[in-house]
């Protein structure tokens, strides 16, 4: 089936090219903050695709277009993608022609690559300029072609809202302190900042400008002895401007940030991180300044959690836990007796975490996938397309809430009743897979490359893999996916080494199209284990108290030792629930979790 929209809107595009002498024109998924999630108001990639996923880039040309994007989202983009005569690109599959390598081999001297270079990272941009000029293809950056074509809703605006310090366990007088002193050992003059988690943390403040995010749009420019925090003006409350003044932050209109720029010096060496800031602005601190580029210093301290918040995130992980509890043990009497669907199941869990006070907002769209629909990692249950559960097969809910207090990140895949001997075998060994690297133990320096293995060997062994990385870092009353840390096989560019205090998930699975989903999600933080001659090794502390589905367990195919291990996560966490469940719930909880 021909999809007429897209094809028209690419159309009217691809006219938008040929006046302002384009001969491809890119656009990514991003904001002009390199944002992973964004509002709205930058859903121009969407618009033109019909591809719903958070990570995406789409090159279109006179006579094709194509779509490049990663293991997450294969399946879903081949289903939003029918008709539209966009071909999909399968991102660190065998053979998989990069985007780079697509380019070169359309375009030819003299032609030129076009995009918005409020919304491409400086990085990304210099790389691929190096490459496109060796063949004499050149680029424009300073017009976006989506005007007049993409109705754009309005920009994203919210107040801003302060973090005391006994939530954030650290003034933002003493981060801002111990940033210069980044400042003067890299001898520089100043900071330039774009990354609005970052900004959020520095600042210990929080938004709404972006669904799930609590951020706001800004910049910050920190120098020596002067700060600028570059907020639209919609957002500045009077506790907001009555703190910056207490700490001597000078609060600047968003759209002021580029004459800012402009009045720096050449004299004056600003640090700028070229992955998180626009090539836009990157192009306008060069010009007027020197620039010294560098990972931001921000990244890694937001990243290792302070003992306060860590004392909060486990309060935090504890309320959640419980409310997955609960909703798991209603959805399991009541299956089969009233009606359920994908959307209204996800609806009765979020309305368990309205009830915690200290609750805000989901982390990000839950996942709640029936049967087949769970082989697709990031699928969104609709009203509008009721998907209806049955007391048979397994449903897949990843979920998570912002908090005061945390955010968090779960998944769990419950059986609803009968399923087959091949889905019991994947759901063990995905089990399997998730506490391996729970109990493991590492030495100090190791990263996340180091340890994606011992998630993934127990699958190996059986030809099983999943597309995408084991786990990812988690924001504090932030994004759900923080960097510098993850643990993924696939060389991400930079590998730094996991840190006490820094947050992790655990999250292996098994998707077959069509078919089923298999995810286990826990949460871990990394903490100090034993000393000895050898070195300082590290562990990891689950704050994740949700037992697994014992239902979905095949122990005759465990070894011992991933049975024993089973059992002592079973175990441990329904003895952390127990004294916060009813009698009914601690009864039901003991047989759900086969102890």
């Amino acid at each position: 089936m021909v999809n007429e929209i897209i094809r028209s809107r690419l159309s009217l595009l691809r006219a938008a090219m040929e006046k302002a002498g384009v001969s491809a024109y890119c656009i990514n998924s991003s904001d002009y903050h390199n944002s992973e999630y964004v509002s709205p108001y930058f859903g121009v990639r969407e618009f033109f695709s019909g591809f719903t996923g958070s990570n995406g880039t789409l090159i279109v040309t006179q006579d094709e277009a194509g779509l490049w994007t990663d293991g997450r989202y294969f399946i879903q983009a081949e289903e939003e993608l029918r008709g539209t005569g966009i071909s999909l690109y399968k991102v660190g599959t065998k053979d998989a022609i990069t985007i780079e390598k697509y380019l070169l081999s359309k375009l030819n001297e003299g032609d030129v690559l076009g995009f918005d270079g409020r919304t491409v990272s400086a990085s990304k941009v210099k790389k691929l300029k190096k490459e496109l000029k060796t063949r004499g293809i050149g680029i424009k950056y300073k017009k976006d072609l989506s005007d007049g074509i993409f109705e754009r809703p309005e920009f994203p605006k919210s107040p801003a809202r302060l973090i005391s310090k006994d939530i954030a366990g650290k003034s933002s007088a003493e981060k801002l302190s111990d940033l210069r002193k980044e400042i003067l050992e890299k001898e520089a003059d100043g900071i330039f900042l774009s990354k609005l988690d970052e900004i959020a943390w520095l600042f210990n403040i929080r938004g709404n400008d972006i669904p799930f995010n609590p951020v706001l749009m800004s910049y910050a420019y920190i120098g020596r002895d002067k700060a600028m925090l570059f907020i639209q003006s919609d957002s500045v409350t009077e506790e907001l401007r009555n703190e910056m003044l207490s700490i001597n932050v000078e609060l600047r209109d968003y759209s002021d940030v580029k004459s800012f720029l402009k009045s720096l010096t050449m004299d004056n060496k600003t640090l700028v991180s070229t992955k998180d800031t626009s090539y836009y602005l990157y192009k306008t601190i060069k010009k007027y300044s020197e620039i010294i580029d560098a990972e931001s210093p921000i990244e890694t301290p937001k990243a290792v959690k302070n003992e306060v918040e860590l004392m909060h995130i486990k309060k935090t992980y504890l309320r959640d836990s419980l409310a997955l509890i609960k909703f798991i043990h209603n959805l399991s009497k009541n299956i089969g007796e009233k009606p359920y669907t994908e959307y209204s199941a996800a609806e009765e869990l979020l309305s368990f975490r309205k009830a915690i006070p200290e609750f805000m907002e989901p982390a990000f769209d839950t996942i709640s996938a029936y049967r087949g629909n769970a082989a697709m990692m990031h699928y969104s249950p609709s009203a509008d397309r009721p998907v209806e559960l049955e007391k048979k097969g397994m449903l897949l809910v990843d979920s998570g809430g912002q908090y005061i207090g945390g955010t968090t990140d779960v998944t769990r895949t419950l059986i609803l009743g009968e399923i087959s001997e091949e889905e019991r075998f994947a759901y063990t060994l995905v089990c399997c897979s998730m506490l391996n690297l729970l109990y493991s133990r590492f030495l100090s320096g190791a990263t996340g490359r180091n340890l994606d293995t011992l998630a993934r060997i127990r699958l190996w062994n059986e030809g099983f893999d999943y597309k995408c990385g084991t786990g990812h870092g988690i924001g504090y009353m932030l994004n759900v996916h923080e960097g510098p840390h993850t643990i993924r096989m696939q060389n991400a560019g930079s590998d730094p080494a996991l840190l006490p205090g820094m947050l992790v998930t655990d999250e292996p699975g098994i998707y077959r199209a069509g078919r089923y989903g298999i995810r286990t999600e826990n949460v871990l933080v990394v903490r100090e284990d034993i000393l000895t001659e050898d070195g300082q090794f590290l562990k990891f502390e689950n704050l994740t108290f949700v037992p697994i589905d014992d239902r979905g367990m095949d122990r005759s195919i465990m070894t011992e030792r991933e049975l024993s291990l089973y059992i002592k996560y079973q175990t441990e966490v329904c003895n952390a629930l127990n004294p916060y469940l009813t009698d009914e719930e601690r009864v039901w909880i003991k047989g759900y979790a086969g102890i």
